[in-house]
């Protein structure tokens, strides 16, 4: 699978720390890259899965106001229903590792059902 150049710095903190899974999620594995071209070539995952890091922010979490934060909390809440406290526990686990992810959705951070 080939992404955007953008997903490689965060991939490569992820394989630096040995993380292939984050609390029961495949994370991809940085396979290959190219300066040049700016891309990068990640391994498949299969459900359930976080990928797609071309919207997190690396050691450094954007600055947002209360309001935003509270409109985007409200907008993943419905977004995963159910499943939005998993998310957020992956989310946090992430955050522990410098990866602050803002564009999440139940197409980069997918459940086994």
């Amino acid at each position: 699978m080939l992404a955007t150049f953008e997903n490689a710095t965060l991939t490569l903190r992820l394989q630096q720390l040995e993380v292939t899974e984050i609390l029961g999620s495949h994370v991809p594995i940085l396979l290959n890259f190219d300066d040049n071209l700016a891309v990068i070539e990640m391994s498949i995952v299969t459900r359930p899965f976080v990928l797609d890091f071309a919207g997190a922010y690396l050691d450094q979490a954007p600055e947002f106001s209360e309001e935003v934060l509270s409109d985007w909390r409200a907008e993943k809440e419905e977004q995963f229903g159910s499943r939005w406290s998993d998310a957020e526990s992956i989310l946090r686990q992430l955050e522990s590792f410098g990866i602050h992810m803002i564009d999440v959705n139940p197409g980069n951070i997918s459940f086994p059902d």
